[in-house]
Order: structure tokens, then sequence, then C-alpha cells
């Protein structure tokens, strides 16, 4: 028995070696990008200080990135060590040699600031919300009546998996929890009804389709409500410290509304064209709901005070925000639902991605803003702007636009594409005369959702679905060009028009 074990155990360590090896490598490559950059000439025109601080941040986006670590470690971690290092990567030589000016003191306010951020505090109140409706299954039930009155017909049924994720997304700030832990749950159910099996030439009798609409949906909808997508709000908050022009709930909702509804009602039709479903009627679906439902019972207690409270959330957040802060808004709801029971406070101290999130956005918000301060963004917006001079206004915000949407190729986190490149484009366009920036920071934060379509990892739930074995490699990067394209072309030509008109 002992030399069987041993036997094992050797086995086992090739790959568990290679595995650690992979790790530090990993590890060692964030570190390693920083160093050469510092170890580079200073660019002309920038303090040395504010390219060392630059280093360190490509630093952490390369963290982001490759994730040796989690997101929260990484952005702490730079925040941390420019916190400490902050003589030579945060002040200036004149704030230095202020005797009053205390160094230490000055790096610690910098260095907690994100978590004073009231985006941040927003989105833990939304991550709130959706573990009131994953807590009384409210959310689950939603797309059940859904299910149980469209899922007669295929395509009935990718409108059903729509409307679900719309119903949801406004109260859910992470696509990640409303259609990979909600919706993906429920339809991973259906394909087998149909005799559609994941990896088996089955597949196509439904199950790819359905899979294909809801994480299409989830990007849609991530567009939609500025609620809906973590990094939505992160942008919100990288646009009010770049420029300095403040986007409200209702004035995002309003400039993708047209493009929204359309993209909605167009795209499980679309789908249905270009991925058809081999079956495309069955009855089993709506039976199966409904004894689903008859397990659920009645609405409950806390259910009814959940809908009441996210209603009432989210008309705050449209008509009282001259009255209340949107994260107060969403923190005074939390305390409902504390204290009339819909939560308890083991739920929010245990709610380890709400704390995550809170810790990865502060740090990410921090360094973000600390780019504009030491003068980064405002050299690289020169840069760009004489490298866009004698352009037309209108084409380079054009081109600006579809090479944010386009470098989301390089990206497999929707947060460090926005941390990376929104504050670049921005300084960009807001250095080039006749560049309306209230539409152009429309369109790049909206564009954010629909672009996480493009591949395998472009968005949270994109790797559940791509491994739930109805969308084969080749399929998934054909679609995802398809339904990407269409959807900045749909931007440009819908969208941007839009936006001009209304604002």
């Amino acid at each position: 028995m002992k030399q069987t074990s041993s036997v094992s155990e050797t086995a086992a360590a090739p790959p568990a070696a290679t595995e650690n090896k992979k790790r530090l490598i990993m590890m060692f490559l964030p570190v390693l990008v920083a160093v050469l950059l510092l170890l580079m000439p200073v660019p002309e025109g920038l303090e040395p200080y504010a390219w060392h601080f630059f280093a360190i941040f490509v630093g952490v986006i390369v963290g982001l990135i490759f994730e040796p670590l989690p997101g929260a470690v990484i952005g702490l971690t730079g925040v941390v060590a420019i916190a400490l290092f902050s003589p030579w990567v945060l002040f200036s030589p004149a704030e230095l040699a202020d005797p009053n000016f205390k160094t230490a003191t000055q790096a610690f306010k910098w260095a907690v600031s994100g978590f004073g951020n009231s985006t941040v505090w927003l989105i833990f109140g939304a991550f709130m919300f959706a573990a009131g409706y994953d807590k009384t299954q409210f959310g689950r039930r939603l797309a059940l009546i859904l299910v149980k009155y469209l899922g007669r017909r295929s395509l009935t049924l990718g409108y059903a998996i729509t409307f679900a994720d719309l119903l949801l997304a406004p109260f859910t700030p992470s696509n990640t929890a409303r259609s990979g832990g909600t919706i993906y749950p429920i339809i991973a159910n259906l394909p087998p009804l149909y005799g559609s099996k994941p990896n088996d030439p089955s597949a196509r009798k439904i199950g790819s389709y359905l899979m294909w609409v809801a994480i299409t949906a989830a990007c849609i909808t991530s567009s939609m409500f500025l609620s809906a997508l973590a990094p939505n709000l992160l942008a919100l908050a990288l646009v009010k410290s770049v420029i300095g022009f403040d986007i409200s709930w209702g004035m995002w909702f309003l400039a993708f509304l047209p493009l929204g509804v359309l993209l909605l009602l167009t795209m499980p039709l679309m789908a249905y064209w270009l991925y058809p479903p081999e079956v495309k009627f069955n009855d089993e679906v709506p039976r199966w709901a409904t004894s689903e439902l008859e397990k659920l019972g009645k609405l409950s207690r806390n259910e009814i005070l959940l809908l009441v409270f996210v209603v009432s959330a989210l008309l705050m957040w449209i008509f009282a925000t001259a009255w209340i802060e949107p994260a107060m808004a969403a923190l005074l709801v939390v305390v409902l639902m504390l204290w009339t029971g819909v939560l308890n406070w083991n739920d929010i101290t245990s709610n380890k991605p709400a704390w995550n999130t809170f810790a990865w956005f502060a740090t990410l918000v921090a360094l973000a803003d600390g780019l504009a301060r030491v003068g980064f963004i405002a050299w690289l917006g020169k840069q760009g702007g004489l490298l866009l001079h004698g352009y037309d206004p209108q084409v380079s915000a054009v081109v600006l636009m579809i090479a944010f949407y386009l470098l989301h190729y390089l990206f497999a986190s929707t947060t460090a594409h926005t941390t990376a490149l929104l504050p670049a484009m921005l300084t960009i366009a807001a250095s080039i005369p006749g560049i309306n920036m209230p539409v152009f920071c429309l369109m790049m934060c909206t564009s954010l959702g629909v672009m996480g379509i493009i591949t395998p990892y472009g968005t949270g739930p994109s790797p559940i679905y791509y491994g739930s074995g109805y969308l084969p490699t080749k399929d998934y990067w054909r679609m995802g060009t398809i339904f990407g394209l269409f959807f900045l072309c749909a931007l440009m030509l819908i969208g941007y028009p839009w936006m001009v008109m209304m604002f």
C-alpha cells in the first residue's frame, strides 16, 4: 500500500511542479514589466515621478490580465508599493519641498482614497441586492415564469432567457452572478429535455442556441444599465476623475435605450437564423418550469419585501439623485433588508465576491486617480492629440472608439480593459477640439458590455457558457466575430446619432 501511494505521489508531482512553476512565472511577469519600464528613459515632457507611477500602474494591469493572484491582491499591492515609494513615484518636487507637507500622511490618504469613493460603495450595495435575489430565490422565480409562458418554442424560449436577464440586470452589478449564477443553472436543465447533450453532436438540437442567446443577452443588458456591470461603475468614476463629467443612471439608460431595445428584440431571432436549433418546438419545457414553480410555492414575505426595496432603489437612482446620493440609496436599501430579515449580517460578512470587488475597485480607482494626479494623463492626451491633429473631430472620435472596442481582444477582464485604456482614450479625445465629450464618454462607457461577446474570455460569464460543452471553440469565435461586428456597427450607426441628438 505504501509503495502504491509513493508511486502515485511521484506520478502526481510533475504536473504540480509544472503548475507551481507557471504560477511563479505569472507572478514575476508584472514585476518584470514594471522594472523594465522603470529602467527606460523618461519620455520628453514628462516628469520622472510620473513615469515611475506609470511603470507600476502598467505592472498592475499586467497582473490583472494574467491574474497570478486575485485582482484585489494585485491592486492592493500596487497601491501599497506606490505609497511606500511615494517620494519617487507620487509626489512632485514642489510638494516634497513644502515643509508643511507630510509625505507619509498624504501617501496613506491617497492609498485609501478609493475606499471613500461613492461608486465603490454603489457596487458593494448592488452586490447585496444580488445576494437578496439569491437568498430569496426571487431571481430564479422570474426566470422560471418567463420559461413557463414562453418556452414552448425554441425561438420564444430564447426571448424568455433574454427577458429574464433584462429583469435582473438593473439590480445585479455582476453579469457573472446574474447570468452565470442565476440564468445558466436554470437553462442548463433545459437541453436534456430535448435530447440535447453537451460535447455531443446533439448539442445543436437546442443547447447551443440557448447558451449563445444567454451570453449575448448578458452582454447587451450589461451595456443597457449602469448598474448591470461592475466595470460600468468603475468607468463612471474614471469619467468623473479624468473629464469631470457626471453620468447619472437615467442618462446612461436613455443613451443606450433605442439601441438596447433593438438589440434585445433582434438578437434571439438573429441567433435563430445564424445558429439555428434543430428542435423548433417542445411541450416539456413549460411543464418542467411549472413543476419547479410549484416547488417554490407562493411569493414569500421576503421576496415581496425585496421587490419593494429594489424598485424603491431604482426610483431613487432615476428620480432622486438631487436629494440622495445613489450609493447612499443603495446602502439605505441594504439597511432595510437587514432590519426586515431579507438578509442577515452574516450574509453581508460572508459575501466574499462583494468584499473582493469592493477592495479591487477601490484600489483601481485610487490608481486611476493617481495617473491624473501625477500629470501622466494630461501628457498622454497632449501626445495623442498631436497624433490626431488635422483630422476631422468626428473621424478622430470614431477611430478612438473602434480602437477601444477591438483592443478588448487583448483583455480577459473588462475591468482591466477599463482601467488600462479608458483614461487614456478620454484624455486624448479631450485634447482634440470639436469632439462632443459627453457623447464620446457615453459611447465609450456603454460599449463595455457589448464588447464582451467577441471572445470566449471577454466578460465574466463567457467562460461558463464556453465551458458548458454546447459551444465549440470554432463556433464561439465565429459567432463572437459576427455579433461583435454587428454590435459595433449598431453602436456607430444607431447609438451615436441618437446620443448626439439627445446630449
